[in-house]
């Protein structure tokens, strides 16, 4: 009896396998992150004071609140460009209600967060529905949030001085004796939330089927508009909560603010490891690409580079990590 010549079959990776490989990414960009630190603490021993981390994870806060939500979004083979401006809208909103409506403190922030959830509802029906390709749709939803946060602002600060409690959202302490800001407390507690999400519901499940094959989840019964829109909302109370953090750190909605803040975030999302392609990524690797993001634009900053220069930069580290995706993607 002749023995099945098994030479030449392929090696099938398995999910062991794959969970191996996508924690030893983990591993390397926190080294990453570890041999920046490292550096730039050469470079100047006043980076590794607690003051100036203190400033680097409050300052990474907003961004990575921002990553958290569109990882969700880039795994489905999406893309959200109105990141920034839609969460100017949501601190915009929330300024109106807690000081001209005179809503109180909880109802606010509520109110700021739905804002940013109903951004992300337009933009999934947009994309879902209307079949408007997601770079299209969320670009001129970049521009709506924008005009609407002048538009209802009046072109000016909306400030919180009157607001009794509203910048220890952001800026005091629930841990006694550690001075460890409450913005980063919810950033950490945003991923483990999200983290959660995705790797243990059906939405997550669903956004990394969508993401690696749209027709083949259709076809498997996966409700792919429905799926998509929830995605969006998602990635919209993120947004919202963004809004609401950094309106607390800063005392104000600033209707001017926000452009450039989507292209941080989708930085930091990359660099954690989610292809652009989609169906692959995690909220662990997003939180250290977040932090990576905000250690490299401190670090310049500390080191006294210019501003035109750090954009530089963080513009090459983009690029490097879209190209390692790329060869990754290859193997």
């Amino acid at each position: 009896m002749n023995q099945p010549d098994t030479a030449a079959a392929p090696r099938v990776l398995g999910p062991s396998w794959n969970f191996v490989r996508r924690q030893l990414q983990q591993v390397l960009a926190f080294a990453s992150l570890i041999v920046l630190a490292a550096f730039f603490a050469i470079a100047n021993p006043n980076f590794l004071t607690w003051s100036n981390l203190s400033g680097i994870l409050l300052s990474t806060a907003v961004i990575g609140i921002l990553a958290l939500g569109t990882t969700f979004v880039i795994i489905t083979s999406g893309i959200e460009l109105s990141l920034g401006t839609g969460m100017t809208l949501a601190a915009v909103m929330t300024g109106v209600m807690l000081t001209s409506w005179g809503l109180p403190l909880p109802l606010g922030v509520l109110g700021g967060v739905l804002t940013g959830a109903l951004i992300g509802l337009v933009n999934g029906v947009s994309i879902a529905v209307l079949k408007i390709p997601p770079f299209i749709a969320t670009l001129a939803m970049m521009l709506i949030a924008q005009g609407l946060a002048l538009v209802i602002s009046g072109t000016a600060p909306i400030y919180f001085t009157d607001v009794p409690g509203f910048t220890d959202i952001s800026l005091a302490s629930l841990v006694p004796g550690v001075r460890l800001p409450n913005a980063v407390l919810i950033l950490f507690a945003l991923t483990a939330i999200a983290a959660l999400i995705l790797g243990k519901t059906l939405l997550g499940r669903y956004s990394f089927a969508i993401g690696s094959n749209e027709d083949a989840a259709s076809l498997s019964g996966i409700a792919v508009r429905k799926w998509k829109i929830a995605v969006y909302t998602l990635s919209g109370c993120f947004m919202g909560i963004a809004g609401v953090v950094l309106a607390a750190r800063l005392n104000s909605a600033q209707p001017s603010l926000g452009i450039g803040y989507e292209l941080q975030a989708i930085a930091a999302v990359v660099i954690g490891g989610t292809s652009l392609q989609g169906g692959k990524g995690s909220i662990v690797g997003t939180l250290i690409g977040a932090l990576i993001v905000g250690t490299v634009t401190n670090g310049l900053r500390i080191m006294s580079i210019p501003q035109e220069w750090q954009s530089v930069v963080i513009g090459l580290v983009i690029l490097a990590a879209v190209y390692i995706d790329i060869l990754r993607r290859g193997r």
